[in-house]
């Protein structure tokens, strides 16, 4: 649908729809250009609503932190959707049930469950996100993943239809389910254990000092870049790396870094062209050396 269309499309819509919007401030990587519509969704009425209005003419693409994107420098032919503040909602459903909105950063949503003395959220105090992109790819660190703490998910389709689908009913896999691409999720129940609140901060304390030692931190990069080959080779892909490639190699500002190579950091002025070079050097290196190709955990956005 072309811009001026959709100008008077969404109109009803004012200063939550934003044209020719620019990305790169929504990314951990700092990279990208320009998206043809961006709307922050002010609450649940006004997105079916919006959703309803386009009417599947566009391509969608819901970004929350913008933890694991990298985003085309050229224009993105489509619709980014953010979820506002009202979708940050976390409350306690009787003893051991937590019910969070899509929007909950991983973190809040770990605080939340220590404050409550409930177990098994203490994982999510080292994943940079929130909580729909954890559901959308099943995120996972120390043995523990969104499946093993999810007890449902309320989802909205792109023609507006809501819906909850017990956990039971979706195939989780290793950074991946089989939930439709075009759901956007709103809030998610999850159900933990009860505990000593003095041992679940000790548990997270022990995580964030594993973390900090081994994985970037306050730089410009964007978590894992691939996923490990866990179907493949015995090896973590970290290892696959530094067996394959140059680690000092480079494509402008656009590197690896020196405290773990599957993190790829924007030294500065990196541009998308940059770092997918850099993404498709690493993945045909690994490939020529040890013949397994590499899947990317981070998304794509262009």
């Amino acid at each position: 649908m072309k811009v001026e269309k959709l100008k008077e499309l969404l109109r009803e819509f004012g200063e939550n729809v934003k044209f020719n919007y620019e990305l790169k401030k929504n990314t951990w990587f700092n990279i990208g250009g320009q998206t043809k519509v961006f709307y922050k969704a002010k609450n649940l009425k006004e997105l079916v609503n919006f959703l309803q209005k386009i009417n599947r003419e566009e391509k969608i693409f819901v970004i929350g932190a913008g933890s694991n994107t990298l985003v085309t420098d050229g224009l993105y032919d489509g619709v980014v959707i953010k979820l506002s503040k009202n979708f940050n909602n976390i409350s306690l459903l009787g003893d051991d049930v937590i019910i969070a909105g899509s929007g909950v950063l991983d973190k809040s949503l770990s605080d939340f469950a220590m404050n409550n003395q409930l177990s098994g959220f203490e994982f999510l105090s080292c994943i940079p996100g929130t909580v729909g992109g954890g559901i959308r790819m099943n995120a996972g660190c120390f043995g523990r993943e969104f499946k093993d703490i999810l007890l449902s998910v309320q989802a909205i389709d792109k023609i507006g239809n809501i819906r909850t689908i017990p956990s039971k009913d979706i195939k989780f896999d290793y950074r991946k389910n089989n939930l439709a691409e075009d759901l956007i999720f709103l809030s998610a129940s999850f159900k933990g254990v009860k505990k000593n609140i003095m041992e679940i901060k000790n548990e997270i304390k022990n995580m964030r000092i594993k973390k900090e030692k081994n994985q970037p931190t306050k730089i410009k990069t964007s978590g894992s870049t691939f996923k490990n080959p866990i179907q493949q080779s015995e090896k973590k892909v970290w290892e696959l790396i530094r067996e394959s490639v140059p680690l000092n190699k480079s494509f402008g500002d656009a590197c690896i870094s020196q405290k773990h190579c599957n993190f790829f950091v924007n030294k500065g002025n990196a541009t998308y062209e940059d770092m997918s070079n850099l993404i498709d050097f690493v993945s045909k290196k690994v490939l020529e050396k040890t013949g397994i190709s590499l899947e990317k955990e981070i998304k794509i956005l262009k």
